[in-house]
């Protein structure tokens, strides 16, 4: 059976935070901070059981701070997890390289696999192991740091995000500068840092923004390294036109965000038609097997924060489209789980309903779940309990069903068009099979009304599952309830159920024996 990747992002700064009472912009005695020690195996086990195979490790690499670098090139006392200053270190806050490499050995004693962020195109501006040919010079020039005129760089040197200007703004990578591929210097350099992280038994990388670095180092450099190591390797890239050059360079994985998560996000937020899902597989075309699904990470508003949807569970019918439509990887983030809503501003971030990775603060709802280190939900509300049981279900439904881990996707919306009430601007369909497991999922978006419609399934359908004639029965994996048919009645009249607001139904059909 192929192995299904579930993915948690966790970042230990933010995870193992006990501190409960915040300052903005508060320092690390005053708000805490979690360290790679508090990721134990009490809280991997519970991980385990939630369904997780894969552990993305994120803001490991020691990186700009308040007691690392200058103050007008650091963003948040924390400082950023993308302006690393050395790649051959961990960060201080979290412990030394003993204690990580202790915890890639506990993660591994739990079944689990660690991935950790690496970051070709850039670097902090205050970075080791550098020299300045590994830069772009903006010779005849002097930075000019949009926070103040305190830290000195002569010649400035180009900001991470493409700026070739001596004074970015505000809105920049201020904080960081950008690597120069044109010398062949600066990829032994990144390819030397992979191969050291695979020695530490790191099993992936999740590669920050791939594409602004070139192809044809990609091209190379993997193939240099898959000659001793086979890690996992996830791009971070938008641009749809570099997704097979990318893939063909040798990564696994690539982010789905300008595809499916972005749809997803317009389905919940402005309105779009549910129906408009179908054109993501379609415009994919065979690569849709080869995306990472995911509705947060580090960078995406939070679902449950009011600059989202504002509510965790009207938000699960998204979650639950991403995490079953195909067979590739799905992610969650810190959090998620447990309705993490980033309410308020911590600091240097703002209140921009993201958790912030550039302060030190915590993670209030997960704090729950926490427990003081019981990682037990003791504290959780019914409706976070009930929540995280919803994310429990799907996550080990990924790693347990053959018709998700293996299995043919079929899309019902066209066959569907407003049939007695299906609704395609708020209902979407699709089936997934394998063998003797078929699962028809129908999710509905609409937050404030349920809705009454009877789904069908076309006679070709019925024939790719091998469905015959016969007593059938539907049975839903929340609810438990269920439904008796005949597959005759599927492509013409259609199953009749019921769909409460923000409900998604995941039915199990099954042949009944005489």
């Amino acid at each position: 059976m192929a192995a299904s990747i579930n993915i948690y992002q966790l970042f230990p700064r933010l995870f193992g935070n006990k501190t409960v009472m915040q300052h903005f912009d508060g320092d690390k005695s005053e708000n805490g901070c979690g360290t790679f020690a508090d990721i134990d195996d009490t809280a991997l086990k519970a991980l385990k059981e939630m369904g997780i195979t894969h552990i993305w490790l994120t803001g490991i690499l020691r990186h700009a701070s308040s007691g690392e670098t200058h103050p007008d090139i650091t963003k948040g006392k924390a400082g950023s997890p993308y302006a690393v200053t050395d790649y051959y270190d961990v960060d201080p806050d979290l412990g030394n390289m003993t204690d990580f490499e202790q915890l890639v050995s506990r993660i591994h004693r739990h079944r689990m696999k660690v991935l950790i962020d690496f970051i070709p195109n850039h670097v902090a501006r205050q970075c080791r192991g550098f020299s300045d040919e590994n830069f772009y010079l903006l010779h005849g020039s002097a930075f000019v740091a949009p926070t103040g005129n305190g830290y000195q760089e002569i010649p400035a040197k180009a900001s991470g995000n493409d700026v070739f200007t001596p004074n970015p703004s505000i809105n920049d990578w201020y904080d960081t500068i950008k690597l120069n591929y044109e010398h062949r210097d600066t990829w032994q350099k990144m390819l030397c840092i992979l191969q050291f992280w695979c020695r530490k038994r790191v099993d992936g990388f999740r590669v920050d923004m791939a594409e602004m670095v070139p192809l044809a180092f990609w091209n190379w450099c993997i193939a240099e390294l898959r000659k001793t190591f086979q890690p996992l390797l996830i791009a971070e890239i938008y641009k749809p036109e570099l997704y097979k050059p990318f893939l063909d360079a040798g990564f696994d994985y690539l982010y789905d965000k300008v595809g499916l998560y972005n749809t997803l996000e317009a389905i919940l937020r402005h309105g779009q038609p549910a129906e408009s899902i179908s054109q993501v597989w379609k415009n994919l075309h065979d690569l849709d097997a080869h995306m990472l699904r995911f509705m947060e990470n580090h960078d995406e508003v939070r679902l449950a924060s009011p600059h989202f949807v504002g509510d965790a569970f009207a938000a699960l019918p998204a979650v639950c489209v991403s995490a079953l439509m195909n067979t590739g990887p799905f992610m969650i983030y810190n959090g998620q789980e447990n309705s993490e809503n980033a309410i308020g501003a911590e600091g240097y971030s703002g209140n921009d309903g993201r958790t912030s990775i550039f302060d030190y603060c915590s993670m209030p709802k997960h704090q729950l779940w926490m427990n003081g280190g019981l990682f037990d939900g003791g504290k959780c509300s019914l409706s976070q309990n009930k929540l995280r049981a919803f994310y429990s279900e799907l996550l080990n439904l990924r790693i347990k069903s053959k018709a998700i881990t293996e299995g043919a996707f079929y899309d019902l919306m066209w066959c569907n068009p407003w049939f007695k009430h299906f609704d395609p601007q708020n209902i979407y369909a699709f089936l997934r099979y394998h063998g003797e497991e078929r699962l028809l999922i129908v999710v509905n978006f609409n937050r404030n009304e349920g809705r009454q419609i009877e789904m069908r399934v076309p006679e070709d359908a019925q024939k790719l599952m091998e469905m015959e004639k016969g007593n059938w029965k539907a049975k839903e994996l929340f609810t438990q309830a269920c439904i008796k048919f005949d597959p005759s009645q599927l492509a013409g009249s259609g199953l009749s159920m019921t769909l409460a607001p923000s409900q998604s139904c995941i039915w199990t059909l099954t042949r009944q024996k005489r």
